[in-house]
């Protein structure tokens, strides 16, 4: 209570709160119920030094079949706060805190509430008597000869569901505004389809049944009251509409029948207030509206993306989950890339309350559209940005998924590599550098492989690449990048050519094991064509061959034959012919024979 003993001309009157707005919303069988006690022992107008309890206790007493959906918590008092309570013992630390300030002339008066969730608590204590304990204000209580103000109270919003219950929308508001003189609360969020047993539930502070100046409480400009607990013209007077009690000492948990204030269609709701001597607080407001209608939401799921394709398959689930009635199939369904559209689908079935359909689209985004782009998903939208549906939020259609479509790293192409014939094409290649000259990022992976399956599914890497023994030329070695999220393949050839051939020009023809004929390295596998011939040094041809004959051993096989088939010691002169279009040229040159 605040009673003012002198109106204070000289200065100004003005108070500030917290706007009351809306905190949660409830859709389907759902009602409420307020349970709550003050902790004045007696009514505060004209009894300014009464002092204010710590505790008191109210009794909750739903039906057996009402099942407990939230249990919010509320207290008040005068002062700047006392936020650690007990309940039922448990303790209990405010979770959201509300403050309002009045002046009179220079004399400062504050108040405040408090809010915790204690769902879980009532949930397991069930019907039965709450105590709210160690809530003092005793400090905090101010007596002056122009005001004074001593009160405290608690009280908890109980939302429950029944499945014996029509279709309901609950909605719970709060904050914390005052009058006087007067206030004007705008509830929003509404939706008005049935006004039949239309309902809205009051939590206020400080209201007293002996002050009654210019005192209304009107929604949509009409008067609520509800005799005989709330007349007209005292709506705020300590009274709990759900107990009958007209003892709930500055405290009101009060609740009015509004069918005939509100109409269908309605999406808000006025609330004003007036008072032209009573100081009252109003901490919550629930609503109850009857409400059939389905709530379609879409969420995302997975996004499958290839490499350097503009192709995704979408994953999406579309839920009716707080809503009041069923949810049409073939309800339409857009999908948009930066605000373009670029698919549609359709709802298969009815998606019942609490329910929802999972589904799956292919979408191919055009080209005009960069890599990075916002996919948003809307539920019952024909294309246009219009649904057919009424739905009892038409607020929550939308889904946004932020999507970048998969780019293969590029890369510089790699010449072939050439290293010299082993024979029969086998070759010797050092690509090592490779790993750097085919990347344009160094942040991205290379890796070598022997075929195209193995790099695109990355398996069997080589490791040796600079001492790579290929078997068989030409050959292919494929290339695979990776920028983390998708991969390129490229390829380089090995190739071998012929390099000129090694002459050992040696022999020693005594069958020791070493030097024992004329030997040229690679002829017989790489130069298999070769024609070889022997003279010696007066120019006359001893010996010829080929890839069919064995090597020179020192025996003279053409003209004339000396000391039998054994050519002497000495020089001798070779002609190599390599039959190679690369090397056009007959190779020639001497070697020593010696036995």
């Amino acid at each position: 209570m605040l009673f003012l003993c002198i109106v204070c001309l000289l200065f100004p009157r003005f108070g500030f709160g917290q706007d009351i707005s809306l905190y949660q919303q409830f859709n389907g069988r759902y009602d409420f119920l307020f349970v709550g006690n003050t902790l004045n022992p007696v009514e505060n107008s004209f009894q300014s030094t009464v002092a204010v309890n710590t505790t008191s206790s109210a009794t909750m007493a739903l039906q057996p079949t009402d099942v407990i959906e939230k249990a919010y918590l509320y207290w008040a008092g005068c002062g700047t706060g006392d936020f650690d309570v007990a309940l039922n013992g448990q303790p209990l630390t405010a979770e959201r805190t509300f403050a309002h300030t009045r002046f009179i002339g220079f004399l400062e008066l504050n108040f405040f509430s408090a809010f915790v969730d204690v769902t879980s608590q009532v949930i397991a204590t069930g019907n039965g008597n709450y105590t709210l304990s160690d809530l003092d204000v005793s400090d905090h209580i101010v007596y002056h000869s122009q005001a004074s103000t001593n009160f405290a109270g608690w009280a908890l919003i109980i939302v429950y569901k029944n499945d014996a219950l029509p279709l309901n929308q609950l909605n719970v508001y709060d904050g914390l505004q005052a009058v006087p003189t007067e206030i004007s609360i705008d509830l929003n969020s509404l939706n008005v389809i049935d006004n039949d047993g239309a309902r809205i539930g009051f939590l206020a502070w400080e209201g007293d049944s002996g002050i009654a100046v210019n005192e209304t409480l009107r929604i949509n400009g009409q008067p609520l009251s509800s005799l005989p607990l709330n007349p007209v013209n005292n709506a705020f007077n300590g009274t709990n509409s759900f107990t009958g009690s007209n003892q709930l000492y500055n405290m009101d948990l009060d609740v009015y029948n509004i069918q005939n204030f509100i109409d269908i269609g309605d999406t808000s709701a006025n609330i004003s207030l007036t008072s032209g001597q009573d100081f009252v607080m109003v901490n919550a407001i629930v609503t109850k509206l009857n409400s059939q209608l389905p709530d379609a939401t879409i969420i995302a799921g997975n996004v499958q993306r290839n490499c350097d394709s503009r192709v995704i398959v979408l994953d999406y689930m579309v839920s009716n989950t707080n809503c009041t009635d069923f949810l049409p199939a073939e309800t339409p369904i857009a999908f948009y890339a930066d605000g373009v559209l670029v698919g549609q689908a359709l709802t298969f079935n009815d998606i019942p309350i609490g329910g929802a359909e999972s589904g799956q689209i292919t979408l191919t985004i055009p080209d005009n559209i960069p890599l990075d782009f916002t996919l948003t998903l809307a539920a019952d939208d024909m294309g246009d940005g219009n649904g057919h549906v009424t739905e009892l939020v038409e607020t929550n259609n939308l889904f946004v998924v932020e999507v970048s479509l998969l780019v293969a790293p590029p890369f510089n192409e790699l010449p072939p590599l050439e290293s010299c014939n082993l024979g029969f094409t086998r070759a010797l290649f050092d690509f090592s550098s490779y790993e750097d000259l085919v990347r344009t990022d160094a942040a991205h992976t290379v890796s070598f492989h022997d075929n195209l399956a193995d790099a695109e599914n990355d398996l069997n890497p080589i490791f040796n690449t600079s001492n790579y023994l290929a078997q068989a030329t030409p050959k292919e070695i494929f290339v695979r990048i990776e920028n983390g999220s998708c991969f390129a393949v490229t390829s380089f050839m090995l190739q071998s050519k012929n390099c000129p051939p090694t002459v050992y020009n040696y022999v020693s023809a005594n069958e020791d094991g070493t030097n024992d004929s004329f030997f040229i390295d690679g002829l017989r596998d790489i130069f298999v064509n070769f024609q070889l011939e022997i003279y010696n040094r007066w120019g006359v041809l001893v010996w010829e061959g080929n890839n069919n004959t064995e090597d020179w051993r020192g025996v003279i096989t053409k003209g004339l034959r000396i000391d039998g088939n054994e050519a002497p010691d000495g020089t001798y002169f070779y002609v190599l012919d390599l039959n190679d279009p690369g090397f056009p040229e007959p190779y020639t040159g001497f070697l020593y024979l010696n036995r």
